[in-house]
């Protein structure tokens, strides 16, 4: 089936014409957050993932003109550089934000927002926060409407066309050069699943860098005229055709584009790692404290597990012990584990000498798998359940529910602000509570900035 006007024209428009007073208050609060908490995580990983020091070297060897703040190390770089190692700064923790169908999007979407932004030399408070709107509009419409098939990485396959939106919108393009950005940019969508269910690779932590860096790359090409691609997304040879095998719901796409922003959705984590693990911790916890579990007392712990889910356990003997600080935020096993010695977690809990930790080490070696296909993840991943049995053979059974940060337990501002920070207590560069507090602040009430780069500059 063929349309005379593709998808990429459809987005183009709404990016262009939508205002901030279009946007539904939620939408404008989610995009503000949004912001708040992925400078907030690149702050933290500045300072307690040692892997990103391979890419901020690189960016600074490379030089070129001061253009866009490198956040947590401090200094400039040529704005489609400063994307790449903020954005990969911004996912490498898994603490950034997620959409309720689980993948990231704002690490891509804010890094390349905000490289932009102070390439242009400044923006508005409404015209950012607008910005990011749509980028996560498009990529949650691409999102829930595709037939993924877990062989490619939605976060960057599909985030560097919410990121080059936004950048492009924050850019100052027009209509028509935006679209040729979005058609640009399908050359750097990219990311295989071996990256994410793979192990010993630090590519896991660092993947929104690329599409960050890409969807910059795109808006400046646009911006100098290069062309894009007309049927870039539903063309006989094109992205769905391509990456999806033609399987997408047009319709559902294009429901209310330019109306309502499903971005207003976007969820805050409450703890760093993979979102796809935070239920079964949950469901550990409650059961320990719940029912006052002494750890020694713990004879098994199992882990129903859907398709996804089991992903993150094998090889078990791998995921209950493993190697890295990129592995350990993917490995079930070990999260369970250190969600029920910690009663929760905190970025301090993933460090060298953390995965090395005895106590968190002898309770992942107590777990087993239970597989059971209604647990496999389609649209909206089900919770996860773990059963707890005793040496005196009393065992509970929980499904984790109210998960910190999940749409039934949403984080407000004052959590959100609290997260920011506990994370930039921790960055490479030390940055004064007074900064901190200020830029807090500024990001609440950023709708009324009429430079918005200054929450930038705050913590650059």
């Amino acid at each position: 089936m063929t349309f005379d006007t593709d998808l990429v024209h459809h987005f183009a428009k709404s990016v262009a014409h939508t205002t901030f007073d279009q946007l539904s208050e939620s939408a404008r609060e989610a995009a503000k957050k949004s912001m708040l908490d992925t400078l907030g995580v690149i702050l933290a990983a500045s300072g307690m993932e040692p892997a990103v020091r391979g890419i901020i070297e690189i960016v600074e060897e490379a030089g070129g003109t001061k253009e866009a703040t490198k956040i947590g190390f401090g200094g400039q770089a040529p704005a489609i550089m400063a994307a790449l190692a903020n954005g990969a700064l911004a996912h490498c923790l898994d603490y950034d934000d997620q959409t309720p169908w689980g993948q990231h999007c704002s690490s891509s979407i804010v890094p390349a927002v905000m490289a932009v932004a102070e390439r242009r030399g400044g923006i508005t408070g409404k015209e950012m926060i607008t910005a990011v709107a749509v980028g996560q509009d498009i990529f949650a419409r691409l999102r829930t409407n595709v037939g993924w098939l877990k062989d490619w990485n939605l976060s960057t396959v599909l985030a560097v066309f919410g990121a080059t939106a936004a950048a492009a919108r924050a850019y100052g393009l027009d209509e028509k050069q935006i679209g040729h950005a979005l058609g640009i940019a399908s050359m750097q969508s990219s990311g295989i699943m071996e990256m994410i269910a793979g192990r010993g690779s630090d590519l896991r932590g660092m993947y929104a860098g690329f599409s960050s860096k890409g969807a910059v790359l795109a808006t400046l090409m646009a911006s100098k005229g290069t062309t894009g691609i007309d049927k870039m997304f539903e063309g006989q040879y094109g992205f769905f055709n391509s990456y999806f095998g033609g399987r997408y719901d047009r319709d559902k796409i294009l429901a209310d584009l330019g109306s309502n922003f499903l971005g207003e959705g976007t969820l805050y984590k409450r703890w760093p790692c993979v979102g796809t693990a935070h239920s079964h911790m949950k469901a550990a916890i409650d059961i320990i404290t719940e029912n006052n579990v002494a750890l020694s007392d713990i004879e098994t712990i199992k882990l129903h597990v859907g398709d996804y889910h089991d992903l993150m356990c094998q090889p078990m003997a791998e995921r209950c012990a493993p190697a890295t600080l990129a592995d350990a935020k993917f490995s079930l096993p070990f999260l369970v584990a250190t969600a029920i010695v910690r009663n929760g977690m905190s970025v301090s809990d993933f460090t060298a000498a953390g995965l090395k930790d005895t106590a968190v080490l002898n309770v992942a070696a107590k777990m087993e798998l239970v597989n059971d296909p209604k647990l496999n993840w389609t649209l909206e991943l089900p919770p996860g359940r773990v059963e707890i049995t005793l040496k005196d053979g009393r065992s509970w059974l929980a499904v984790g529910t109210h998960v910190p940060g999940n749409a039934d337990a949403p984080m407000d501002w004052d959590q959100v602000i609290a997260k920011f920070t506990e994370c930039a207590s921790v960055s490479a560069e030390p940055i004064s509570t007074d900064r901190i507090s200020t830029a807090a602040k500024l990001a609440q009430h950023l709708e009324e900035a009429t430079d918005a780069t200054q929450l930038i500059k705050l913590l650059g």
